[in-house]
C-alpha cells in the first residue's frame, strides 16, 4: 500500500516550520497510523535524515498521548478512534494525508507533531481529585452508588485527556475536558464534600490558561475519541454558578491558581 504523507516539520517552538512530503510505499493495511510513521522513520534513518517526532505511549487508545491532526480532523476520519487505533484500511492506496500538530494557544509546539499539553494537567491538579483522608481502602460496597450515577460517572471518567476537543474547537476551549473531570467526581457520593471548591478551582485554572471560551458549537464531542457527551459542560457551568453563589464572599481569597509546590511557582 502506497501513501503520501505531508508532515509538519518544526525543530522547536521558536524555529520556522513547514510541511514536508514523504512517500511510504510498503504500508500494510492492518498497520496503525503510528506504525506507518514508524515505517517512515525507518526510511528516514536509513537516509541519515531526522525522524518525525510524535508522542505515544500505550498505543491502545488509553493514554491520550498520540494526538495530531489528519487532514484537518483530530485523530483522523474515524469516529471514536485515537491515532494509534486508526488503521490504514480506512484509507485507499495512493491517498495523500496531511499530518500536523494540535493548533491551540494553550498547546505550545515542542517538535514536529508533539505539543505541550500540561495545561490540561494543571487543571486536574488544581482540584480534580478527592482529598478526604480515608485511611485504608474502604470496602467497595460500603457506600451505595445508584446504577445510573455510576454509569454516568464512568462515561465522564472515560476522558483520556488527549486534547482533541481543544484542537477541534474553533475557540480552542477546554470546556469538554474540564466538564468531564468535574462531572465524573460530582456524580459520586464521595465527591460531594469538595464539589463546590472543585468547580471553582478547576474553572479558575482553566480560565488562567490560554484556552478560549466555549460557545457550545459541539465540535469537541464530535472529535472526542471517547465520545464524551456535551452535557458535562452544562453540568460544569451549573456547579460553578452554584458554588459561586454559595461562596461569593470568599471566592477571591480562597481560590488560587495551581502551584508547583516543589518550586513555589506555576510551571
Amino acid at each position: 500500500m502506497r501513501l503520501i504523507l505531508n508532515v509538519w516539520r518544526q525543530k522547536g517552538p521558536r524555529e520556522p516550520g513547514r510541511f514536508v512530503r514523504y512517500e511510504v510505499n510498503n504500508a500494510d493495511r492492518e498497520m496503525s497510523m503510528l506504525e506507518c510513521l514508524d515505517v517512515l522513520n525507518e526510511q528516514l534513518i536509513e537516509k541519515d535524515e531526522e525522524p518525525v517526532a510524535f508522542e505515544h505511549d500505550c498505543r491502545e487508545g488509553i493514554c491520550g498521548a498520540c494526538g495530531f491532526m489528519i487532514n484537518g480532523v483530530p485523530h483522523g476520519p474515524q469516529r471514536a478512534t485515537t491515532v494509534c487505533q486508526l488503521t490504514m484500511r480506512h484509507f485507499k492506496d495512493g491517498d495523500e494525508l496531511t499530518l500536523e500538530p494540535w493548533r491551540a494557544a494553550a498547546f505550545s509546539l515542542i517538535k514536529d507533531l508533539i505539543v505541550d499539553r500540561r495545561a490540561l494537567d494543571r487543571i486536574v491538579a488544581s482540584g480534580g481529585y478527592i482529598s478526604v483522608a480515608t485511611g485504608n481502602a474502604p470496602e467497595a460496597n460500603s457506600i451505595p452508588v445508584a446504577k445510573e450515577l455510576a454509569d454516568r460517572a464512568m462515561d465522564a471518567a472515560a476522558c483520556i485527556g488527549c486534547g482533541a476537543c481543544v484542537a477541534a474547537c474553533p475557540n480552542a476551549a477546554a470546556a469538554l475536558f474540564t466538564g468531564a473531570k468535574i462531572s465524573h467526581l460530582g456524580f459520586l457520593p464521595q465527591g460531594q464534600a469538595e464539589r463546590d471548591i472543585r468547580a471553582l478551582r478547576m474553572i479558575t485554572q482553566m480560565n488562567l490558561e490560554d484556552f478560549g471560551s466555549c460557545t457550545n458549537i459541539g465540535e469537541c464531542t464530535a472529535a472526542c475519541p471517547k465520545e464524551i457527551a456535551l452535557d458535562v459542560i452544562g453540568r460544569m457551568n451549573r456547579d460553578y454558578l452554584v458554588a459561586t453563589a454559595r461562596h461569593r464572599n470568599d471566592v477571591i481569597t480562597t481560590i488560587r491558581p495551581y502551584t508547583d509546590w516543589s518550586t513555589g511557582s506555576r510551571p
